[in-house]
Order: C-alpha cells, then structure tokens, then sequence
C-alpha cells in the first residue's frame, strides 16, 4: 500500500513539475518577447513594457525556485524565440504584448488543473495579473482568458 501512495505522490509531483516547466517556457519567451516589442514602443508603452518585462524576469525567478525546491532541474530559456510575425512598429510591438500574456494564461492554467491547492492557487493569481495585462495591451478583455474558442 505504501508503494501505490509513493507512485501517485511521484505521478502529482511529477505533474507538476512538467507544469511548472510550462509555465517557465512561456514566462521565459515572455521575457524574450517583451525585449522585442519594447524596441518598438515609446513613452508610457515602453514604460508599461519594461514594467511587464521586469514582472515576467521575476516570474521566471521564482519559478526556477520552485522547480527546483521540488528536485528538478529549471528548463533553460531559448537562445531566441521566433515571432509569430514581424515586429516592426508599434502596433505590432502592442500585439506581440497581448499574444505573450495570452500565452502567459495558457500556461499558468495547466497549474490551475492540478491537484495541489498552493499551486492551483498561484496560479490562479498568475493567470487574473496576466489576463489584467493582456487586457491592458489589447484594450478589451476576453470572456474566458487562456482557453481555446473551441472551448466555449
């Protein structure tokens, strides 16, 4: 009996982990994308970015910590990303801004599903800040952030 509850802890510990790296990837091309985009921004945008980008570098902090604490090794970010299109001016530069919290929400609704209530609670409070920033970039805000339309 002890071995059934030892494999379902390590079958839970090891979901979340694999969820936790998910979420690390997409706050790590946060970042990358953030970089991009504010090279293209100016006054309150580019202030509004930088603040963004400094909140995705620290999420990437802390969740290298928690992967870590949890025995794992913290996925390492990309050399570079590709964008999913040119970014050459502002308007591009402000949905680059929305598409990375949309990919932001995805991410953090994976921790959402689990079955550990500290987890599903961070990331929770993860995916509310980022659909907030989103809404922001994109100037509306979408019924159900980080699901698919297929979904609804």
């Amino acid at each position: 009996m002890a071995r059934r509850a030892r494999g379902r802890e390590n079958a839970v510990g090891s979901a979340a982990i694999t969820a936790l790296q998910s979420v690390l990837a997409a706050e790590n091309a946060a970042v990358y994308g953030y970089g991009l985009a504010g090279a293209q921004l100016s006054g309150g945008q580019f202030s509004a970015a930088q603040q963004d980008w400094t909140v995705h570098r620290m999420a990437c902090a802390a969740l290298s910590a928690m992967i870590t604490e949890r025995g794992a090794a913290p996925g390492a970010a990309a050399v570079a990303y590709r964008p999913p299109f040119p970014v050459t001016g502002a308007g591009a530069a402000v949905s680059l801004a929305a598409m990375l919290e949309d990919g932001v929400i995805r991410a953090y609704l994976g921790l959402v599903a689990l079955d550990d209530q500290a987890l599903r609670a961070f990331g929770a409070v993860r995916m509310q800040a980022a659909a907030i920033r989103a809404a922001s970039w994109r100037g509306s805000t979408t019924a159900f952030p980080g699901l698919p339309a297929s979904a609804l």
